[in-house]
């Protein structure tokens, strides 16, 4: 039986309120869902609530589940909304700009002069001012686009593409004191 049979079958089986489908889809998914959930929050406990109340309201909703993406996307999606909402009750602010004010910017502008490991990037990510280290994960660790961004944050996707900008420029400035350190 092919890993999409298995899942499609367990997510029947969930929708019954299956209690040992979903105790198998946790143990599929749980891992990936706390590594999401960690990247927006840094922090173990909180990661891991984040985690829980995603595959609880995922479980309380599998009805709306209607597999034009696969279970694990939609999950994510769940969770990291579960992790931006527990971010704007700390009074996260993302600050709206008018269109006026941002200027179009290239997409491919990504370009490092110095040769960085992975965790010292994901290390400059972290030092960003937080509505721009949100965009830039949602970007960049978590593959959407501007379009998607914009629905789950509120903003508009000119929005987007500006803080992704600004935090690009600040992320490469922090990646070139790298070089020097």
């Amino acid at each position: 039986m092919s890993t999409i049979n298995i899942h499609s079958d367990l997510i029947k089986r969930c929708k019954r309120n299956d209690q040992r489908a979903q105790m198998q889809l946790y143990d599929l998914y749980a891992k990936a869902m706390y590594n999401t959930a960690m990247n927006f929050v840094k922090d173990s406990a909180v990661a891991e609530d984040m985690m829980q109340e995603g595959f609880i309201k995922a479980f309380r909703k599998i009805d709306s589940f209607n597999q034009d993406v696969s279970f694990g996307t939609w999950l994510k999606r769940i969770v990291i909304n579960q992790c931006l909402d527990w971010l704007k009750k700390r009074k996260l602010k993302i600050v709206n700009l008018e269109e006026s004010q941002v200027k179009s910017q290239p997409e491919d502008d990504w370009q490092i002069e110095t040769a960085v490991s992975m965790s010292q990037i994901k290390e400059a990510i972290e030092n960003l001012p937080e509505s721009n280290r949100i965009v830039v994960k949602l970007f960049l660790l978590e593959g959407y686009d501007h379009q998607e961004i914009s629905q789950i944050l509120g903003i508009s996707e000119v929005n987007s593409r500006s803080l992704l900008h600004r935090g690009k420029l600040k992320l490469k400035e922090q990646l070139k004191t790298v070089q020097y350190a």
